[in-house]
């Protein structure tokens, strides 16, 4: 019997995918629950052609990752209250 893939967290999605390579199912229902790139967010590049860093650029990311640390951190105290 096949495992039902759509119950399955994404740790275990991937779990199944590297025990079971030949298999591609689990790797479909896992690229569907990615976010659609029309509502990602996208970044311009850190640094110019020439290698320079573009500091701005830099700023904004870490900034955003920021804020993504933040709100997974909250997530987590939340699920633990």
């Amino acid at each position: 019997m096949r495992p039902n893939f759509e119950a399955m967290t994404n740790k275990e999605l991937i779990a199944y995918a590297f025990a079971h390579r030949e298999d591609v199912e689990p790797l479909s229902v896992l690229y569907g629950r990615r976010t659609p790139d029309s509502e990602a967010t996208w970044y311009g590049p850190m640094v110019a052609e020439d290698g320079t860093p573009i500091e701005e650029n830099i700023r904004i990311a870490e900034e955003a990752i920021r804020q993504r640390i933040e709100q997974a951190n909250q997530s987590k105290q939340d699920s633990e209250s």
